[in-house]
């Protein structure tokens, strides 16, 4: 957890944090302010829980505070898209903002830093991201975000989705992407270079429904990502693994899409890197030491 005794709190201090409800789970609060620590910033990161309804008017009153900007998470994830000034490309092109920043001007600039979260993710792994095909299953905001930033490195990208009203939904708002029945995902994974799960099956806590597929048929080349990161090692990647397929936990996605409003809020590149990584796996494992704090 952060130590309190080393964030330095004065009328210059730069403010940013993360809206949500609830809130209190969120570990960008641990991310950030270590980030802040190690690069000497004087700066602090919080959570700010925020109940449906009092959205817009916590906004302003951030804005008017002085604060840099905010993560938004569930449930303000639409109210955000709709209370921007400027909307950056990747969120016009993902349909969603998860990250505000509060320009001097006084507007609010609007991102989507999911997308290009998880392809860095995957490029720290060692894994190209510039071509082939790739199978999404889910077709929620996170998946949007992802498909299009795939789509913006060449990749085919097929959306499978347990209501296919959804999947049709994003395939009609984002041109490229073709939707496969989720009963029939398993029929189009021999010709697939990637399988993202962006669901919530095998989270912790979560569904644990069964997926459409045997990854006996997958190429040997493929790789399976989870953006689920508690567990990290989801029932997804066990089985993959089992298979001797490569695997990309979702761990990295959290600290990679973090680190772009990061810089932008604070004006400095974070250190995303093992000890972060390390820090957040700890957090993960102990989370009765967490609530207690």
């Amino acid at each position: 957890m952060p130590d309190a005794g080393n964030i330095r709190i004065d009328g210059h201090t730069l403010l940013a944090g993360v809206i949500g409800w609830p809130v209190a789970h969120s570990r960008s609060p641990l991310m950030h302010n270590w980030w802040l620590r190690q690069g000497g910033i004087n700066g602090a990161y919080v959570p700010l829980p925020v109940a449906p309804g009092q959205f817009e008017t916590a906004v302003r009153g951030l804005l008017a505070a002085g604060f840099r900007g905010v993560n938004v998470t569930i449930p303000h994830k639409e109210s955000a898209y709709r209370i921007v000034d400027r909307l950056h490309r990747s969120a016009r092109r993902s349909g969603s903002v998860n990250t505000l920043v509060f320009d001097s001007d006084g507007k609010i600039e609007g991102y989507s830093t999911d997308g290009d979260g998880f392809v860095a993710n995957v490029e720290a792994h060692g894994i190209a991201v510039n071509g082939g095909r790739a199978l999404l299953l889910g077709a929620g905001g996170a998946a949007r975000a992802i498909a299009a930033s795939l789509l913006d490195r060449g990749m085919e990208v097929l959306v499978a989705n347990r209501t296919r009203a959804r999947a049709d939904a994003l395939a009609a708002s984002l041109e490229g992407v073709v939707v496969v029945d989720w009963a029939q995902a398993g029929s189009v994974l021999p010709g697939c270079a990637m399988l993202v799960n962006t669901t919530s099956i095998g989270m912790e806590g979560g569904a644990q429904a069964q997926f459409p597929l045997d990854l006996a048929q997958a190429d040997p080349a493929l790789v399976v990502c989870d953006i689920v990161y508690v567990p990290r090692r989801t029932g997804l990647l066990e089985w993959a693994a089992g298979h001797g397929l490569r695997t990309v936990d979702g761990l990295g996605m959290l600290i990679h899409q973090a680190g772009l409003g990061f810089e932008k809020w604070f004006g400095a590149k974070p250190d995303i890197g093992p000890a972060v990584e390390a820090l957040l796996d700890a957090d993960l494992r102990h989370p009765r030491a967490r609530d207690a704090g």
